[in-house]
């Protein structure tokens, strides 16, 4: 199946960052490392709309962010981000589960309105989009916990703490 080969660290990258939520520090939600940094909270709670992407990236074809969102939630604790990271991945590992290579290779597109933000196949999304830029906000946050001195998990291999 194309997302298993495509997708084949989907299962490692996802432990590796559901690992940053588990370290969360609730004393610290407000910090933010500069001033057009978002805060730890902001951050973390962005890292955990990756897998509901992924999951909406499956079931749609469309999503247009003119459009009203649903409201973010306010978490506070670890255990919070954790509990909705999980729920959320549970989704997208499902709705992936169910998904056809010919349907990973249908055309989904981003919008604003009526601008064209990108379009492409869902599993071209998935990949760069949900997969790569969760990544990417995932070593964000790494700095954040190294700025505040905390323990970061080995997400390759050993880290410094972990020696």
């Amino acid at each position: 199946m194309m997302a298993t080969t495509v997708l084949a660290d989907l299962d490692h990258e996802m432990a590796s960052t559901r690992t940053m939520l588990q370290r969360i520090p609730a004393a610290h939600l407000d910090f933010t490392p500069h001033e057009k940094s978002w805060t730890l909270r902001k951050l973390a709670t962005h890292l955990t709309d990756f897998p509901l992407w992924g999951q909406v990236t499956v079931q749609t074809t469309t999503l247009d962010f003119a459009a009203p969102q649903p409201p973010k939630p306010t978490l506070d604790t670890a255990e919070a981000f954790v509990a909705l990271w999980d729920e959320r991945l549970a989704g997208f590992k499902a709705a992936l589960a169910a998904a056809s290579d010919a349907d990973l290779q249908v055309t989904w597109t981003a919008t604003v309105g009526e601008q064209v933000v990108m379009s492409m196949p869902r599993i071209a999304v998935l990949r760069g989009m949900v997969l790569n830029h969760m990544i990417h906000h995932r070593a964000q946050l790494s700095i954040y916990y190294r700025l505040l001195d905390v323990p970061l998990p080995g997400l390759y291999g050993p880290s410094a703490d972990e020696r």
